[in-house]
């Protein structure tokens, strides 16, 4: 059985990286830089059925990211959730927030229209992202 993204999931992102445990995707919402990482583990869906390592491994390219995403945009606030109400695949949110978006202070679900991102700002944001994984995770 091989591993695929939930097609939610698949619909609303752009692959970024892989990652040792995960894949990072970007959600095509430019209202507010939000990467999602889903471990490679075909059924999975609670982070408490990963083993110990796995779990650290998990907690460690979370938080390598929020630290990429929130350098990059220069974030007020990182928000890092795992929910999984609606896509009962294990994937965990990075998203960063400003205060004065489209949300602040509440959380993002459900709030308005998604904006996508215009083809310029995508590349660039995903190269950046790219770039900063590379240097985290080789070294």
């Amino acid at each position: 059985m091989s591993f695929d993204l939930d097609p939610r999931l698949e619909h609303d992102t752009t692959p970024v990286a892989e990652l040792p445990l995960s894949r990072v995707v970007l959600m095509n919402d430019a209202r507010f830089p939000w990467l999602i990482l889903v471990p490679h583990i075909v059924g999975l869906t609670e982070m408490h059925d990963l083993p110990p390592a796995e779990i650290m491994q998990l907690t460690k390219e979370a938080t390598t990211v929020s630290r990429i995403l929130q350098k990059l945009t220069d974030a007020h606030k990182m928000n890092i959730g795992a929910l999984g109400n609606v896509v009962s695949q294990l994937h965990v949110h990075v998203i960063a927030r400003f205060e004065g978006d489209a949300a602040w202070p509440a959380p993002v679900w459900g709030v308005g229209e998604s904006e996508p991102y215009e083809d310029a700002a995508l590349a660039d944001l995903i190269e950046n992202i790219r770039a900063e994984l590379e240097l985290a995770f080789d070294a």
